[in-house]
Parts: structure tokens; sequence; C-alpha cells
């Protein structure tokens, strides 16, 4: 069995981030406790990862954020880890990256590298399924933002884009160009982003006197194999779908392989918007209409909001709702004159 730095602190009676001080020699731990860390690290036999301390003392002049994204290969978090990187730099520190792979297990194994490394905060879109170990981590003392996804009961600083505006945006324009039987592909059921982009799409329904037909509506895991077999599954039906609300730019992917794979036409046989406006949909023909978050802003804001806790502890959680917008292009039915950019209200909230 595998020790860890929490059977360490267990053992030596200190918290986590005291195990992590001592490992990385900081100045912070008197004599004392450094020995009785140091006993039960022998106790236990653990032996903490080389790498990850050649790392951190490469590095020890300067300060250290921690950022974890599921999929780096995604432009929505390659965009944010751009943003992050922005705020982070301008104020002297480094940003320590783990791409989890959209893995529960690999997420858990970066917040404990991370503990051990001793980095001064750490962003991430955190999942329900990791979301005890996250409240672990700030109640250890180590700021945690989350960003994209909400842990609602963990009282956590948080930057969101405002989904269930963008998917009712998205869902409404498809309705108001005469499309009545609109198919729906979420992400992972279990996200904050796939339930809110799902309630923004039932809302537009409702303001047009429609039902939700749960016929139409399918959930994936976000990648783009799924996106792939939902619409395709969607587009098979006895009476299929005129138009397709996908929930991520992956699954975007996947579902134009779909419509392609099936002789469709783009948008006479079945109108698409995705979730995420990427730089490849300029180059599809039609051009691909889309709702844009705001990414690089999102890595920003949740830098800033990250120095702001490392500076204050104590202060009000803050929440930072961003607005998305839709892009029209011709991939919906709108025609080819709508080449405009039909701006959703910006007015981005802020709460403590």
């Amino acid at each position: 069995m595998m020790v860890g730095l929490k059977d360490v602190a267990r053992v030596a009676g200190v918290s986590v981030s005291t195990v992590s001080r001592v490992l990385t020699a900081s100045p912070l731990v008197n004599e004392a406790t450094r020995e009785r860390v140091q006993r039960a690290m022998d106790e236990l036999q653990y032996r903490p990862n080389r790498v990850a301390r050649r790392l951190r003392r490469d590095t020890a002049n300067a300060s250290l954020i921690g950022l974890i994204v599921p999929d780096i290969q995604n432009p929505f978090f390659a965009e944010l880890v751009r943003g992050v990187e922005s705020v982070a730099q301008r104020h002297g520190y480094m940003v320590f990256l783990g791409n989890s792979d959209e893995d529960e297990s690999q997420e858990r194994r970066y917040l404990e590298l991370m503990r051990a490394e001793s980095v001064d905060g750490v962003i991430l879109p955190a999942s329900s399924d990791i979301a005890q170990t996250v409240v672990e981590l700030a109640r250890d003392g180590i700021p945690v933002v989350c960003v994209d996804r909400r842990l609602p009961r963990a009282g956590l600083d948080t930057v969101i884009a405002d989904n269930v505006h963008g998917a009712q945006v998205a869902t409404d324009h498809l309705l108001r160009v005469g499309h009545r039987r609109i198919g729906f592909i979420g992400g992972r059921p279990e996200l904050s982003t796939s339930q809110e982009r799902l309630q923004g799409y039932r809302q537009a329904l409702q303001e047009h006197g429609l039902e939700l037909d749960r016929s139409l509506v399918r959930e994936g895991d976000s990648r783009q194999e799924s996106g792939r077999r939902m619409a395709k599954e969607l587009l098979e039906m006895e009476s299929p779908p005129g138009a397709l609300l996908v929930g991520n730019n992956l699954m975007t992917l996947g579902a134009l392989e779909a419509i392609h794979s099936l002789g469709l036409r783009i948008p006479e046989d079945v109108a698409i918007v995705g979730y995420d406006d990427v730089p490849w949909a300029l180059a599809l023909n039609p051009p691909l209409t889309a709702i844009r978050q705001p990414s690089y802003e999102i890595g920003q804001r949740a830098a800033e909001l990250l120095l702001r806790r490392i500076e204050e502890p104590n202060r009000s959680t803050t929440l930072v709702t961003l607005q998305p917008e839709l892009v029209v292009r011709g991939s919906c039915g709108a025609g080819k004159e709508a080449k405009i950019r039909a701006r959703t209200r910006r007015q981005d909230r802020i709460s403590a």
C-alpha cells in the first residue's frame, strides 16, 4: 500500500500542508515539528517524489500556482490556461499545469503532488467526484478557485460563464429561425456545465410554448466520439430533429462527423449550433454558428481571485459570472445573409 502525505500527517499529528512545508524545507516550520514529521516519515517509510522535489528546488525563487485542466487539447481550456498565465507571470508566479484527461484518479494525483510542492494556490474546473478532496485542500490552508464548473456547496471562489443563458440564447435563435424539433447533446450529466446548458435549452422551449421532448435529449461524455454517436442516434430517429445544439466543441466535431457520414446537408437537412466558438468554425462550409465563451477572461479572473485569496485568506467567497455570446453564421439555417454577430447582453455578475 502506498503511503501518502495524509498518512504522515496523521501519525505526526499535523496538517498535510505542514508535511508539505517540511518536504520543501520551508522556514515556517519550527525544529520540533520538523523532527516529529521526519520521525513519522521514517516510521511509515515514506519516500517523497524525487522528481517533484527537484522541480520545486529549481523554482524555489518563484511562487507557484497549480492549475489542472480536463483536456489541454480542448481549445476552451487552452485559452483558459493562457489567461491564467498572463496574470500569474505579471505577478511573479509560475504555473504548474496538470492535464487530468477527465480522469478522477488523475485529478487526485495532481492535487496530492501540488500539496507536496507547497503550491501557493490551485485553480481547477472541479467535478462533484473530487469535491471532498478539493474542500479538504482548502481547509488545509491552500487557496482554491473553481473555474468553468461549480461546486455549489463547497464555499469556494468561482469563475464561470452563464451556461443557462448561453444555451437559452442558442435555442431561442434556432426557434426564431423556424426550427421546432431541436436535438440537444449534452456533456457528462454530473457536471454543473452540462446541467446548466440543459436548463437553458429547456427554458427557451418553455418560453416558446413547447414542452421538453426527452427523446430529443442525449447525454454524452464531453468527448468527440460521444458527440458522433449521440448525433447519429438523433438523426436516425423516425422523426429526426431539424436542428442540433451540441454541448461543447469536441462533441460538435463528432456531431459534424455524423452529419457528413449520413450524407446530410447543413443547414438544408439539419442545422447545428456548437457550444464554444473555435478557430476552425470559420473553415467549415457553411461556417459554424456557436456560443462563444470568454475563456481567456475566465482564466484571468480566476488567477486574480486566487492572488486576492492568497493575500486575504479570510475574505468573503466570490462568484464571478461572465456572459457568453452567440456568433451567428450559416450552419443554423438563418440564411446566408446572417453573417453578423448577435451579441447577448453583456452583463457580467460578481457576487460575494
